[in-house]
C-alpha cells in the first residue's frame, strides 16, 4: 500500500452535479482517471447549496432549484503526480473551478489491500 506524509498537493475541482462526459457523471469520469493515473485517493462531496459563475443558486431546500447541484472532487497526492495529471482536467472541465493547494500530510493510513 502506498502511504504519503509530508509536503503534498491538494486539487479541488467544483462542477455541477449534472456536467457530463458522454453519458458519465463528470465527476466520475474525473475519480476514475485518477485512481488509473494511479493518484493516492480521490473523494467526492456532493453540496447541498451554492452558486458559480452562473450567478443562480441551487439549494436542496426547493424542489425546482435542487438541480445541478455544486459537487466537490477532491485528490490529494504529490506536486508531481497531481502535476501530470492536470492536462486531463483541462481536457474534462469546461465549467468549474479547478484549485490546487500546497499541504503537509500530517497522517494517511488504510487497510491492507486483501488477497
Amino acid at each position: 500500500m502506498t502511504t504519503l506524509q509530508g509536503p503534498a498537493q491538494r486539487l479541488t475541482v467544483i462542477v455541477g452535479e449534472s456536467d457530463t462526459v458522454g453519458h458519465r457523471p463528470l465527476y466520475t469520469e474525473i475519480v476514475h482517471r485518477a485512481h488509473t493515473a494511479g493518484l493516492i485517493g480521490a473523494s467526492v462531496f456532493r453540496g447541498i447549496e451554492g452558486f458559480g459563475a452562473s450567478g443562480q443558486v441551487h439549494t436542496t431546500r426547493l424542489l425546482d432549484l435542487a438541480e445541478d447541484l455544486p459537487v466537490t472532487v477532491v485528490i490529494v497526492d504529490t506536486a508531481q503526480r497531481i502535476g501530470a495529471f492536470l492536462p486531463q482536467l483541462e481536457e474534462l472541465v469546461g465549467e468549474g473551478l479547478v484549485l490546487l493547494e500546497d499541504v503537509q500530510v500530517v497522517h494517511h493510513a488504510g487497510q491492507e489491500k486483501r488477497a
